[in-house]
Parts: structure tokens; C-alpha cells; sequence
């Protein structure tokens, strides 16, 4: 997986739909990260997961137009756990193309990350706050995602396929989703 072309296609995405019409702080980008996350801990109570292989299978039944995606997308993943994950990441990854950080050197696959296996979820979402908050990302702002990668890799969710099922979806929404502020 290349970071850098994730990074910069989520960050050209928000800039298409107007986020950056104010120079905004870092910690106001982390806290919405934070508030995906806490979306996260959300759905996992209410025990909503995407439905991936209905997904899927909808899509591959014949071509499907964006109309077609977007009600998909509404109605077997949004909302999820997994959606809550991937828009975490995104947020990441937006900041990381806002701020130019080049996460090539990120290794996902091999680096040292926390132990979730033997954590429970709000456990996991709160460790991964955690990081957040301390101020890690000053240096090391690869490392948020490489934890939430870390917990989806334990959890066995795929999370580079909901990146990219929720940045299509995000291409396809309004500019500025309709009526956010930020």
C-alpha cells in the first residue's frame, strides 16, 4: 500500500469539498479523529458492522453507477465500526497531506505497536487516544496510524478496503457534505 498516494488522495479530496478554507491547528484535525474514534466505540455498543460480503455482492451483480454506490455504501457500511475506523484514518491521512509528513517510511506491517489482542475495544480506542493526546504525533505522527492499522490487523478488518470504499464515497458526497462547518 502506498501511504503517500492514500495521503494526498484524501487531502485533495478535502480540499475539493472546502475544508481548508481556514488555516486550522493540528489538534483541531486530531480532536476530529479523536471524535471518529469515539463514533467507533459508538457502533461497536450498538454491535454495528459493516456487511461487506452483501456489499460486495450487490456491486459485482452488474456495473453500478455512483447512485447505485452511494445507497450501497448507505446502507452496508456506513456508520459501521469498520466506516468509523476507516474515517479515522482518513483524517490522518488528510493532515498528514495538509502538513506535508511523508509516510513512505511507515511499516505497517512489521513495526512495534501496541498489543490489542489482549485488549477490549474501548480499551484499544482509549490506548490509541492515548497516543493522541500525549502529544506523540509532535514526532512520530505516523505512529496514530500505524496503531489504528495495528487494531485492525488484530481484529482481522481490512482496513485499506473501507479506506477506499469511504473515500469514493466521500468523492461523492456534496461540498462540505451539504451543511457542515468544519
Amino acid at each position: 500500500m502506498n501511504l503517500n498516494k492514500l495521503r494526498d488522495k484524501a487531502y485533495q479530496c478535502a480540499v475539493a469539498h472546502g475544508w481548508y478554507e481556514e488555516n486550522l491547528s493540528d489538534e483541531h484535525f486530531l480532536c476530529l479523529a479523536i471524535s471518529e474514534l469515539m463514533e467507533a466505540v459508538e457502533a461497536d455498543r450498538s454491535e454495528k458492522h459493516a456487511n461487506r460480503d452483501i456489499f460486495e455482492y450487490y456491486m459485482k451483480q452488474r456495473r453500478r453507477d455512483d447512485e447505485e454506490f452511494i445507497y450501497a455504501f448507505k446502507h452496508d457500511i456506513k456508520d459501521s465500526v469498520e466506516d468509523e475506523l476507516a474515517d479515522a484514518c482518513i483524517r490522518l491521512l488528510d493532515l498528514a497531506g495538509l502538513r506535508g509528513y511523508d509516510l513512505d517510511r511507515l511499516d505497517y506491517e512489521g513495526s512495534d505497536t501496541e498489543d490489542y489482542s489482549e485488549m477490549n475495544f474501548t480499551e484499544s480506542m482509549y490506548r490509541i487516544c492515548v497516543y493522541v493526546t500525549d502529544g506523540f504525533y509532535n514526532e512520530y505522527y505516523d505512529t496514530l496510524l500505524n496503531e489504528i492499522f495495528a487494531f485492525c490487523r488484530d481484529r482481522n478488518i481490512d482496513i485499506f478496503w473501507y479506506i477506499k470504499q469511504k473515500m469514493k464515497y466521500n468523492e461523492l458526497r456534496p461540498y462540505k457534505h451539504g451543511d457542515k462547518s468544519y
